[in-house]
């Protein structure tokens, strides 16, 4: 009997940063659907490592603080066999630059904005909002969940 293939994993992470005294989180939009910033990790690399190296790639910000270090958060398997590892990060950074996707030869998205929680839960996905609560919870100050995610 052929087990399952293994799922496809991708890395990124919700990035947030102050902006006078509220939080704001940066949606990435592609077609319709709006995400956060990550990426398929490449065979051997470490997904932590894929994950930043995803966030430059696709926003040009390369100065992130990982204040809850490598600790993370994953989606339930969806589309074509994939698996989403999302990490926290804050920026100082407002700035956002796409990257040219070189397999499209254009930026793989269309459209950012840096938005407060009300407006993220609005326009994520139903799959991403378990995840973007742990990370709210947790950038709001809040101990979330104590379950043990690395």
């Amino acid at each position: 009997m052929r087990s399952a293939p293994k799922p496809r994993l991708s890395a990124g992470a919700i990035l947030f940063r102050r902006d006078r005294g509220e939080v704001r989180y940066l949606l990435l939009r592609a077609f319709r659907n709006w995400d956060f910033p990550k990426g398929l990790v490449e065979q051997g690399e470490d997904p932590f490592a894929a994950a930043r190296r995803e966030i430059y790639e696709e926003t040009g910000i390369r100065t992130l603080r990982f204040p809850w270090g490598e600790e993370f958060r994953e989606t339930q398997l969806y589309g074509a066999n994939k698996i989403a590892r999302y990490y926290l990060a804050e920026s100082r950074r407002k700035k956002v630059v796409f990257g040219i996707n070189p397999a499209l030869g254009k930026p793989e998205h269309e459209e950012f904005r840096w938005v407060d929680a009300e407006e993220a839960r609005r326009l994520l996905p139903r799959r991403l909002l378990p995840i973007f609560e742990w990370a709210h919870r947790r950038v709001a100050g809040e101990a979330g969940d104590p379950a043990k995610s690395s």
